[in-house]
């Protein structure tokens, strides 16, 4: 039974994985932020959020804090964290 268990989670894990990939990113760089859309009013200041770009304009790392954690450099007016 334990084996069968394991096998399904293994099957259930490998699908949301497909598309996943390693992305490192050096300082001083742009990279495009791709936020979810209750979040898109908290960046750009646009009339129709739904009709709006999924990625926002390039915003440059102004440090890496962790393996996968990074400072970028937002607009004043943005009212999310920093840290992605």
């Amino acid at each position: 039974m334990k084996y069968l268990l394991s096998r399904a989670q293994q099957r259930i894990k490998k699908q949301p994985n497909k598309h996943w990939s390693d992305r490192q990113f050096e300082v001083g760089t742009s990279v495009y932020v791709k936020l979810q859309p209750y979040r898109k009013h908290s960046i750009t200041l646009k009339r129709n959020q739904k009709l709006g770009s999924t990625f926002f304009e390039p915003f440059r790392v102004i440090a890496q804090v962790e393996a996968v954690a990074y400072r970028l450099e937002l607009p004043v007016h943005a009212k999310i964290h920093p840290y992605f």
